[in-house]
């Protein structure tokens, strides 16, 4: 973790949560008036906004009335949407449920209705993706792994292994996560292996033992198996929680490319090629700043037939490394699996505006198949934790003391995706031509259900004049004011059309490779020059440039949260 000097005024909005949990609303966390966007549209479209003023909170309103004649919005922006071309299938988003979200939210006296609202379908979140550590993380409140013997002892027939207490905790709520939401995917990492098998003899810090690559590989080949046993199988895990990372204070562990190699390929990956239903392996699980290590891997053919994807994060470095090494593999998919917000932020609106200018549009926009932030739930204290961020924040925060619940900026920033895409949307083309052109982000997507679906974010202060036009239909399709700082969904339903290629998955021009024919993943290299690493300031304006938006100071610019 890396300390902050900025320590901005807090900008939130609580809602009381005592004995019972208010309804929501088709609107949002919150029963909440009709929103006043002005909207107008040929077809049927219904529209949901949130901004900073706390009565448009996932407000929704309907695009059956014409424009205010007295609009102010500038010039107007044209967004043209394409059912035709079709990009990325989307899995879902979520966040991680760590030994800390786990016990802010079982202790909760509303904790069965908060499940429902982040998990559950409309007016729920409908959260379909989680991430959990395997062992100790620096928002548990010890330092432990699954396999602890005392010191001098190891243990490579892995006979002490067992969930702790934590982990059974874990399972428990996610089970009931499940049956809320039996799409729900889970993605696990390791932030260390047990003390035994590394060069530190500790949790924190040291390297992983060649000799005991093995039974690493075991240990989390069993982790898989409980959680399968327990009805959980996973989706997917990573070998190692930021591999290039040695924190000071907490559990972590270097685990370079060359290393990761050997172990994917000479132990993990044929341990779980043999083993029924094993989880998909996700390279990296690390920053955009050293695309070069993921790249390493994937360049390996013996090791990249076991390669299931591949997970970032988001603090340090630019999207650009992400997008140049998906333009070389572009059938492997790529997920967003780490990004924290806190204290370091600057205010609700800009808040929003980092998350979904900065952060999620660019992903969705390079090729991302799921988006996870970090911490689902924290408390009011940012815990709890031992050793790490001190001032991270949670989706949503739950108040120790009274029970309320504040719904963060990443909340909505989330909902305004989750709630209206579920799991297996397509993103589809959507680009503005305007003079206005860049002052409006948007992505696109034909959702499971054969709906249309547009997001839409002005990062202005002043409010901005879109016009939406299909490729498949004639004239406008709508015509909407986006107030300032708003964030919009709409969605309605459109004569089905086919789709074309994706001319940026392989570009025809380029020549292609298949290396790996493995049914856990498909790696296609597009042969371009070599990546290099990504070095310089961290930044999130690159990710704003994808989205085709500027923001203002960003996460990282304000110092960041992690390595």
């Amino acid at each position: 973790m890396k300390s902050r000097a900025l320590r901005p005024r807090r900008m939130t909005t609580r809602i009381a949560m005592a004995s019972a949990f208010l309804v929501l609303s088709h609107g949002g966390g919150v029963s909440l008036a009709t929103a006043a966007v002005s909207c107008r549209a040929a077809v049927e479209m219904h529209g949901w906004v949130t901004t900073e003023v706390t009565t448009q909170r996932l407000a929704p309103f309907r695009c059956d009335g014409g424009l205010s004649p007295d609009s102010s919005a500038a010039a107007v922006l044209e967004v043209r949407i394409d059912a035709a071309a079709r990009r990325q299938t989307v899995l879902g988003f979520g966040a991680a449920l760590t030994d800390a979200a786990v016990e802010v939210i079982r202790r909760s006296p509303v904790r069965d209705q908060l499940l429902r609202e982040l998990f559950g379908g409309a007016p729920g979140l409908a959260l379909a993706m989680v991430r959990v550590p395997i062992g100790a993380s620096d928002f548990s409140r010890r330092h432990y792994s699954l396999d602890d013997v005392s010191t001098g002892q190891s243990d490579p027939t892995l006979t002490h292994f067992r969930l702790d207490p934590e982990g059974v905790g874990t399972i428990g709520l996610l089970k009931a996560v499940h049956a809320i939401n039996p799409q729900l995917r889970i993605v696990a990492s390791p932030w260390s292996a047990p003390a035994w098998m590394k060069s530190s003899r500790g949790l924190i810090g040291g390297s992983l033992e060649p000799k005991f690559y093995d039974a690493y590989a075991h240990y989390l080949l069993r982790f898989a198996q409980e959680y399968a046993a327990a009805g959980l199988p996973l989706y997917a895990l990573t070998v190692q929680n930021e591999p290039r990372f040695e924190p000071k204070d907490y559990p972590g562990m270097l685990f370079p490319a060359a290393a990761r190699q050997i172990f994917l390929r000479d132990h993990l990956g044929p341990l779980l090629a043999a083993s029924h239903d094993a989880p998909l392996v996700l390279a990296w699980d690390h920053n955009w700043s050293h695309a070069e290590e993921p790249q390493a891997v994937l360049e390996d053919r013996s090791a990249a037939r076991y390669v299931g994807g591949v997970a970032w994060h988001c603090y340090e470095g630019r999207i650009e490394a992400q997008i140049r090494l998906q333009g070389e593999y572009p059938a492997v998919p790529f997920h967003l699996t780490e990004c924290s917000g806190g204290e370091w932020q600057h205010g609700w609106a800009e808040t929003l505006r980092q998350f979904v200018a900065g952060l999620i549009l660019p992903e969705l926009r390079a090729g991302a198949r799921s988006v996870m932030l970090w911490n689902i739930a924290l408390d009011e204290n940012h815990g709890p934790h031992l050793g790490g961020c001190t001032d991270c924040r949670g989706v949503v925060t739950v108040d120790s003391r009274s029970g309320a619940v504040t719904r963060n900026p990443e909340y909505y920033a989330l909902a305004h995706f989750s709630r209206f895409l579920g799991s297996g949307a397509v993103r589809i083309e959507s680009a503005d031509e305007s003079s206005a052109g860049g002052q409006v982000g948007h992505v696109a997507f034909v959702t499971a259900g054969d709906e249309r679906a547009l997001v839409l974010f002005n990062p202005s202060l002043e409010p901005r004049r879109v016009r939406v036009r299909d490729a498949g239909a004639a004239g406008v399709l709508a015509e909407l004011d986006l107030p300032g700082s708003a964030l919009i969904t709409l969605i309605w339903r459109a004569p089905r059309v086919e789709p074309k290629p994706d001319p940026s998955h392989g570009a025809g021009k380029l020549a292609t490779e298949v290396t790996n024919v493995l049914p856990a993943a498909v790696v296609v290299k597009v042969h371009r020059p070599k990546l290099e690493g990504v070095s310089g300031r961290p930044t999130w304006r690159a990710l704003a440039r994808v989205a085709g938006v500027s923001v203002g100071r960003s996460v990282i610019d304000s110092g960041g949260c992690r390595e």
